[in-house]
């Protein structure tokens, strides 16, 4: 018997996040609206999403000793979240530089703070807590060798979900265990070279699948998503929604994904869930504040 459904090991900010009319070009000043702090970064939005939708959820990250540290334990504790893994001390809790334009696109710069301190050595003091669930997701605003040790230390027969953002090439032993890989397109044009994504979506995701990892998940925004194993490709339609705020979607996605087939989903059943989700968490401002119950999925 599993503790938990999921563990998430990420990263977790403080989002402070002004409204603009336009973003600035190089050089510019834009005036905008007054300043909001959320809870955010990767790692928690992940975890709070999945605890909205009733997953025994635990995340392992790093937060500074500071106020922004004790929002986010407190968001976090507030949703759910077991955050007996979550540490804290070593630097500032991270924080994410977000602007908001009128059609809910978002532009976000990210100071890593205590997100970089999460160390690999953290993560084998807490190995008990990945054997401890059924599913396992991590994100890369945490050191990549923090989430190689985390690749070592899963529990047989656990899945490992991994969203690879922000982008960077990613070592064999990673992609092999990922199941699935979970990008949109410009991540996956980073893992691929632009020179090999050209093709359709579904070239995509057959070429990063001949990369290693056992299934390929390719999140397309208003398209939906499609989704990739070694049974062939799929797409999976989204939900039409009005955008208000699209902070933070993909973190719910993912965190529904993971969680879905960790129950033993089928890849197709869980992403089609997934868009819901993420559909239903672009009509409120904010990201963790915007993430649906269960409830409010099913009622979409």
């Amino acid at each position: 018997m599993y503790d938990y459904d999921l563990v998430v090991v990420g990263s977790a900010n403080a989002d402070l996040v002004i409204d603009v009319e336009r973003r600035p070009a190089a050089g510019e000043t834009v005036l905008g609206g007054d300043l909001a702090v959320h809870p955010g970064g990767k790692g928690a939005n992940q975890a709070v999403a999945a605890a909205r939708l009733g997953a025994r959820t635990a995340l392992l990250a790093r937060v500074g000793e500071d106020g922004h540290g004790r929002l986010l334990l407190d968001s976090l504790r507030a949703a759910g979240v077991d955050t007996v893994g979550v540490l804290e001390g070593g630097a500032p809790t991270g924080v994410a530089l977000i602007t908001v334009d009128p059609s809910g696109d978002n532009s976000i710069v990210v100071s890593p703070g205590a997100n970089g301190r999460l160390a690999p050595k953290d993560v084998r003091a807490s190995a008990a807590l990945l054997h401890a669930s059924r599913a396992v997701s991590a994100q890369l605003e945490i050191p990549l060798e923090t989430v190689v040790e985390v690749v070592r230390n899963l529990a047989p027969g656990s899945r490992f979900v991994l969203n690879p953002s922000p982008p960077r090439s990613l070592p064999p032993e990673v992609l092999a265990a990922c199941d699935p890989l979970i990008v949109n397109e410009h991540e996956a044009r980073v893992i691929l070279g632009a020179d090999r994504t050209g093709g359709d979506p579904e070239d995509w995701a057959r070429l990063l699948l001949a990369e290693g990892p056992r299934s390929v998940v390719v999140t397309l925004g208003a398209d939906g998503a499609l989704v990739c194993d070694g049974s062939g490709a799929a797409r999976v339609p989204s939900v039409a929604v009005d955008a208000v705020d699209t902070t933070g979607a993909g973190d719910a996605f993912t965190a529904a994904l993971a969680w879905k087939l960790g129950t033993g989903a089928e890849l197709p059943e869980a992403a089609a869930y997934a868009a819901r989700v993420g559909a239903a968490a672009v009509t409120k401002r904010g990201a963790q504040e915007s993430y649906p119950t269960a409830s409010e999925v099913e009622a979409l």
